[in-house]
């Protein structure tokens, strides 16, 4: 309930109620310049309208090497995009404005200010508060797509609902979405009605108390546990480290071990800024200083990121110094010991599928592709170290290609919507629904150790903290990743408890080795 009241906050008040104001502050002043200027009109409103065509998570991801994650991109789009409805609106409602009005107006001896202020502003403003409610309607929902970058809200409970399954998560993050844009477009339309022209209803003193009521619940729910979070004390931002991770589960889990073994053996505060977009968005969150540090793969930061050619006979640990030496020039950060496992792709599919015809291998899917439905990861299908690379590699023409989240893949296989995915070689999952994992046989894939990579900024600022996440080299094997992601995936464990449970386990129950002093 805490975590649900601050989201909450954080969806109305940061993310809806501030990109509104913004948008109206921007919007009237400039309805009123234009509305009687043709091609001033006609340019603001076709600036809007292209804005309105960019996609939500576009928007995001064009603002993010602008303004870094969090809080700031996600409100400059969110008033990008409640700019037209109010603009159009109030555009609108000045042009059909009665002409024998403003004429009496000119009559009187009003002058233009006077006539705006006392004729114009009042007999449009139903219309724009019509805007106004349009545009709040708009922020939030789309507010709910900012979590990719961090930005909180009530998309927080849909993605995390999404990436680890959870319908009860996604429920509750949709329907009080859903609910907190009911309630703001019933407060907006009763001032509408209010500022209609002619007599109020009577039923309008009921609608006025409710609202009252409604604003007054709205308000002491969302914003007592923000007040309320004052008196837990001020956090030393000198200790403070801010962990990032993808969104999938693995991540998901990994972001909140390494919070809480950083808490356990430092006396650092972490930040979590976990489950935000996948690979590129995470690397600019870290290389722009928005993050500390996140789990990466070796494959894919070698191929992906750095962009630099595989050496078959290259080591896996060869592979991390490399990467260890071109972060530590490019970008300032150091790609510290592996964890002890590695995560690579995988093709699977149904088992039965694979032994009635004798697939065991990847190559063996060559003649049998083009009567194949594959479903795989946005990221696969466009990474050289996916798809593309494959299908040249094994000369793979697959019937029909489906773009599926990583939540949706196992499940759209077992139900046979699918044939073949591209999964995740320490995915609980694959155990779940018995899914056949085929050989890649050609060594294709590079290595995919996860390794932290992390900010030399960072790590000279906290010596700490280099020499707890150096004593976590090799203590997370395949099996225990996998246990991992099946206890959340499949048990439905909370990440932060499964976490949890792991580092009490018997290979964490002795004491740390660190020279550090615990904060807990």
């Amino acid at each position: 309930m805490p975590e649900f009241q601050s989201t909450l906050a954080e969806h109305f008040v940061v993310l809806t109620l501030i990109p509104v104001s913004a948008a109206i502050l921007i919007a009237l002043p400039l309805a009123f310049v234009v509305y009687n200027r043709p091609v001033l009109r006609s340019i603001a409103l076709g600036l809007s309208n292209i804005v309105q065509t960019i996609p939500s998570l576009a928007m995001l991801a064009f603002l993010l090497p602008l303004a870094g994650i969090g809080k700031l991109p996600a409100i400059i789009a969110l008033t990008l995009y409640a700019i037209l409805p109010i603009l159009q609106n109030a555009i609108t409602a000045l042009r059909e404005l009665p002409e024998s009005v403003l004429e009496s107006a000119d009559g009187i001896g009003f002058s233009r200010l006077q006539r705006l202020q006392m004729v114009e502003l009042p007999l449009s403003l139903p219309l724009i508060v019509g805007g106004i409610r349009t545009a709040t309607t708009i922020c939030v929902g789309v507010a709910t797509l900012s979590t990719f970058i961090g930005a909180g809200g009530l998309g927080d409970f849909i993605n995390r609902g999404l990436s680890l399954n959870r319908m009860s998560l996604l429920l509750l993050g949709a329907s009080a979405a859903a609910l907190l844009a009911l309630c703001l477009d019933f407060l907006l339309a009763t001032i509408g009605a209010a500022l209609a022209p002619g007599t109020r209803p009577a039923r309008m003193s009921w609608r006025f108390g409710f609202c009252g009521f409604l604003l007054a619940l709205l308000l002491g729910f969302t914003l007592w546990p923000v007040a309320g979070s004052s008196s837990q004390g001020d956090d030393d931002a000198s200790g403070l480290v801010r962990i990032g991770s993808k969104n999938f589960t693995e991540q998901i889990v990994l972001g909140e071990l390494l919070a809480l073994w950083i808490e356990q053996n430092t006396n650092l505060h972490v930040e979590r800024y976990l489950n935000l977009g996948g690979t590129v968005i995470c690397h600019q969150a870290l290389t722009s200083g928005e993050i500390d540090l996140y789990i990466e793969y070796t494959g894919t930061a070698l191929l992906t990121l750095l962009d630099r050619p595989r050496h078959p006979s290259a080591s896996p640990e060869d592979v991390v110094e490399q990467l260890n030496s071109a972060y530590g020039e490019q970008y300032d950060c150091a790609v510290l010991p592996p964890l002890g496992f590695e995560n690579t792709y995988a093709l699977s599919l149904r088992r039965e599928m694979a032994e009635k015809n004798g697939w065991k291998t990847i190559s063996d899917l060559t003649r049998s592709a083009p009567q194949l439905r594959a479903g795989f990861t946005a990221e696969f299908m466009e990474r050289q170290d996916g798809l593309p690379g494959l299908s040249e590699a094994y000369e793979l023409s697959f019937q029909s290609l489906h773009d599926l989240g990583p939540e949706l893949m196992y499940a759209a296989v077992d139900s046979d919507e699918v044939d073949v995915i591209g999964a995740f070689s320490t995915d609980g999952r694959l155990i779940e629904f018995d899914l056949a994992v085929l050989e890649d046989d050609r060594r294709f894939f590079p290595p995919y150790q996860a390794v932290p990579v992390v900010r030399q900024e960072s790590l000279r600022q906290f010596p700490s903290l280099e020499s707890a996440l150096r004593e976590l080299a090799d203590k997370i094997d395949h099996q225990a990743i996998t246990r991992l992601n099946h206890a959340v995936d499949v048990e439905k464990q909370d990440p932060r408890q499964a976490a949890r449970a792991f580092l009490t386990s018997e290979l964490f129950d002795k004491p740390s080795q660190s020279t550090t002093t615990p904060n807990k």
